[in-house]
């Protein structure tokens, strides 16, 4: 039986006030986190504005306010940066096949008043190759000890590009997300699959504004759809935590956090 009553249908012990007040706090905790994700983050971008010209980032699925609590986490720096007054503007991975980015992050930018322009997945590289990406800033959700990095499907394609073209690669993310006990994330990870048509349809709202689902695929042609990649930490530029940012390796988190040592 679980410390502090009887078991519940939800698997929780303890009385109903009881656990209202264990999920505020671990809501407080969210916000704290990512709170100061943003702080350590926005020197990020106080930098790149040093140039002189609008900062353009990069940001692939949703890691805002709608997926965590207040900040969200790659989010968290932007609106950071945004609302000290610094010029900005992001570039939105529509991240099929759910759309997250275009259908939440762009929501999430605009209620915020943050300049943001959606773009297909596979513009990034493009983007980058002509000088319209000063930075990449993305969430994860699952880090090994060692930094690989688990995000929606198609991050690692960015860090890739970036990488090529000199751009600095982030990942923000409060600690919870770091997994200890795994080492390599291309090995040890496992990569969920999900339903093929979420590849082979779309759902959107009709120029009426009803919305509609539509086969994009001809009939007969299977899908595949892996919904996460892991993108190696040589290519992660650093990562930025609620303690600060680190080199994305065993030692830079070991760093941070020397009671995982």
């Amino acid at each position: 039986m679980p410390i502090g009553g009887e078991p519940t249908a939800s698997g929780f012990g303890g009385n109903a006030n009881t656990r209202n007040q264990e999920a505020a706090a671990i809501a407080d905790e969210d916000v704290a986190q990512n709170a100061a994700i943003g702080r350590h983050g926005l020197p990020l971008i106080e930098q790149a504005a040093k140039a002189g010209h609008r900062v353009n980032i990069l940001t692939h699925c949703n890691a805002g306010w709608l997926a965590t609590v207040d900040w969200g986490t790659a989010l968290a720096p932007i609106y950071r940066a945004h609302d000290a007054g610094i010029d900005l503007h992001v570039w939105v991975d529509e991240t099929r096949p759910r759309n997250q980015g275009a259908a939440l992050t762009a929501w999430e930018l605009g209620r915020h008043g943050v300049a943001h322009t959606v773009v297909a997945d596979n513009a990034g590289g493009h983007l980058m190759q002509h000088g319209d990406v000063d930075l990449v800033i993305v969430g994860t959700d699952r880090v090994t000890r060692n930094g690989d990095v688990a995000n929606k499907i198609g991050t690692y394609l960015k860090a890739l590009a970036a990488r090529d073209n000199d751009v600095p690669f982030w990942v923000a993310l409060p600690s919870t997300t770091i997994d200890w006990t795994v080492s390599d994330g291309i090995a040890e990870i496992p990569i969920e699959e999900r339903d093929g048509s979420e590849v082979t349809d779309l759902t959107g709202r009709t120029a009426s504004g009803e919305i509609a689902t539509i086969r994009v695929v001809p009939t007969g042609s299977s899908a595949a759809n892996p919904a996460f990649d892991v993108t190696p930490a040589r290519l992660v530029t650093g990562m930025i935590t609620e303690r600060g940012r680190c080199a994305a390796s065993a030692e830079g988190l070991r760093q941070l956090f020397p009671e995982r040592a």
